[in-house]
């Protein structure tokens, strides 16, 4: 026993063999990664096994972003092993990556509460763990964060490591771009790992990646290859060829490596160490030991495989990133009661349909297919569909692009992830009326994603766009006939909202659906005491307290304000002849939201109609099912 670690030995003896099975139990003796770098090194690996076995069977039961986490097993050992956390600030991104790193430093107990209601964040909260040293939910900010860390520490005259580790997809920002070239120039010290898997959620994009397939492919390449070749089959011929034959076949090698990944980080200011095996724990101990030792920014290369060791029959790499509970053995998803279906599958399914009617709108992602259920309509139309990385402020400025030639464009964002692209929406898109389609998945309360992928703020954001339009279906049907009137208004740009859950009512085929009516509002109850407007999903529940508010004597009318802007002054209008109140009823921040808009209309047209709006309340909000955040709020 070391350092209260057992280990219980098994041996077996049988004329002319010897069997010894040894079953070392290490995990749970870890409470910090102080207890990892105690470990002796063939104590690593074994180490590591267990904690992927130790995600795996947890993240069978709470649902979770197992992908990600899998593949930096061996290099979250290794970062313990050499660096002193919390000391040392090792900033992850993304943070769904961070599963493994919850377990070294002091959370396994806890693991099962994973994403669970008063359970640990699905990514990293520096309120969770002094080891947390960046919340991170959103791609692409780590490098940033970590450059800030370093830059104070200097400032200071203190004296500590600063570790950013970037990896599944974030360097398909923009901002880490930004954040290197600015570290580069300053010559901090500053450790970058790059946690290279090819993965985001979908296959990465971008020239980057494609950088060292172009410069084999070049022209220049191409006829090197040749006079290599040549150069081969007539030195095979001759004395002392052997040599020169060597000498040939690497001169192809030679060249990738002159234009390896890292001349980009080197032009830039960094140091470049890598690629290495980022599932071999000796070889990155060994070059974090020698990188430690140098002084200014560093840049180490690792190359991880994405979900390494899930047992998924079939190898789809998109399906590793965020899982429903599944068997931990086949890593079959555990069966669900049927029933509507999500508002995602509406979406995609619709948008696919409408296409075949309409040949001139394109569909963008940003690095989400799955997730927005783009993917449909990418099988059907591949050639109309494009996927730019996490990159959505760029996937805002090219789809304003397309728009200016007469193409439409449907963007398909998380609520959560379009405020990153605000700036573009108002200046490339609003200002010039340019009629791109915003589809925002995810808003409202989001459920086990928690803080960090809140889709509360864009009523109030796309409310505040000049001439844009903003929509909230009700149901299935609504949405397919809101998508219809989107693809036919050509004045400004246009956007719907829907949340992350089954969409109510039944979702005909497209081509049965006609256009939802611009501007206009639908009464779902009429009555003559007080009238609730209800925003998008908000309208079923507001029909139910009507119900329940119609036994204690009140009538109550409910209005589908599907429209917040432009509003139906019509039927305003008349609500406020035959009602003495309004109470307006949404799913997102109550701060600059519909209410408050309806409030300040009503105040120059009906200044004696008394407002009343009710929505989510200006705070953050910790992750739970999305039912449970609903009702917490009321």
């Amino acid at each position: 026993m070391r350092n209260g670690k057992s280990k219980l030995t098994l041996q077996f003896r049988i004329p002319h063999f010897e069997f010894r099975i040894e079953d070392t139990v290490i995990l749970e003796t870890i409470r910090s990664p102080n207890d990892v770098k105690e470990l002796e090194p063939d104590q690593l690996q074994p180490l590591a096994d267990e904690v992927r076995q130790r995600l795996i069977d947890v993240v069978s039961q709470t649902g979770g972003h197992i992908g990600a986490g899998l593949g930096v097993v061996e290099l979250t050992v290794a970062l313990c092993a050499a660096f002193e956390s919390p000391r040392d600030k090792i900033v992850w991104d993304v943070g769904h990556q961070g599963y493994p790193w919850k377990i070294l430093t002091g959370r396994n107990d806890r693991l099962q509460t994973l994403r669970q209601r008063g359970g640990l964040s699905g990514f990293l909260r520096r309120d969770e763990s002094e080891h947390d040293q960046f919340g991170a939910g959103h791609a692409g900010t780590a490098l940033s964060a970590a450059f800030g860390m370093a830059t104070a520490r200097d400032l200071r005259g203190e004296d500590f490591a600063v570790v950013a580790v970037v990896g599944d997809g974030a360097m398909t920002c923009g901002l880490p771009y930004e954040a290197l070239n600015n570290a580069g120039d300053s010559g901090r010290d500053i450790i970058v790992v790059l946690n290279d898997n090819g993965m985001s959620i979908a296959p990465n994009v971008g020239a980057i990646n494609k950088y060292l397939g172009s410069i084999i492919a070049a022209p220049i390449t191409v006829r090197i290859r040749e006079r290599v070749k040549h150069l081969i089959e007539r030195a095979s011929h001759i004395v002392g060829g052997k040599k020169l034959v060597d000498f040939a076949k690497n001169v192809e090698e030679s060249i990738k490596n002159l234009w390896s990944p890292g001349m980009l980080f080197e032009e830039l200011g960094f140091r470049y160490f890598g690629p290495i095996d980022g599932h071999n724990i000796a070889q990155m101990l060994h070059t974090f030991d020698i990188v430690k030792t140098l002084k200014g920014p560093r840049v180490v290369h690792v190359i991880t495989q994405k979900g390494k060791g899930f047992p998924l029959p079939e190898p789809d790499l998109e399906k590793y990133h965020a899982r429903a509970p599944y068997d931990p053995v086949t890593g079959k998803l555990k069966p669900v009661n049927p029933g509507p279906p999500q508002w995602t599958k509406v979406f995609g399914d619709a948008l696919t349909q409408l296409a075949a009617e309409d040949a001139n709108f394109v569909t963008i992602t940003a690095a989400m297919p799955s997730g927005t259920g783009t993917n449909i309509f990418q099988k059907k139309w591949p050639e109309r569909f494009f996927d730019v990385g996490i990159a959505e402020a760029h996937a805002t400025t090219f789809a304003a692009g397309m728009a200016t030639q007469g193409v439409r464009p449907v963007v398909a964002i998380y609520s959560t992830f379009l405020q990153r692209a605000y700036d573009s929406i108002i200046h490339d898109v609003a200002i010039q009326k340019l009629p791109v389609i915003f589809c925002l998945d995810r808003a409202g309360m989001v459920g086990e994603d928690g803080q960090t992928h809140m889709g509360l703020y864009d009523i109030a954001y796309m409310l505040a766009v000049p001439h844009m339009t903003v929509t909230a279906p009700k149901d299935a049907a609504e949405l397919i006939g809101l998508l219809r009137c989107a693809l036919r208004h050509t004045d400004g740009p246009f956007s719907l909202r829907y949340p992350r859950d089954k969409a109510p009512g039944e979702a005909p085929p497209a081509a049965e659906v006609p256009a939802v009516p611009y501007g206009t509002w639908e009464v779902l109850r009429k009555g003559k005491d007080c009238a609730i407007l209800a925003v998008g999903v908000m309208c079923k529940p507001a029909l139910e307290a009507a119900e329940l508010l119609a036994a204690d004597g009140l009538d109550v009318s409910v209005v589908n304000a599907r429209f917040l802007k432009p509003m139906d002054r019509e039927m305003l209008d008349a609500l406020a002849q035959t009602h003495k109140l309004l109470v307006t009823v949404e799913d997102g921040t109550v701060v600059n939201g519909f209410g408050a808009a309806l409030a300040a209309l009503v105040q120059t047209t009906a200044p004696d109609l008394r407002v009343v709006a009710l929505g989510v309340p200006d705070r953050t909000y910790e992750h739970a099912p999305r039912a449970q955040q609903l009702a917490d709020v009321g």
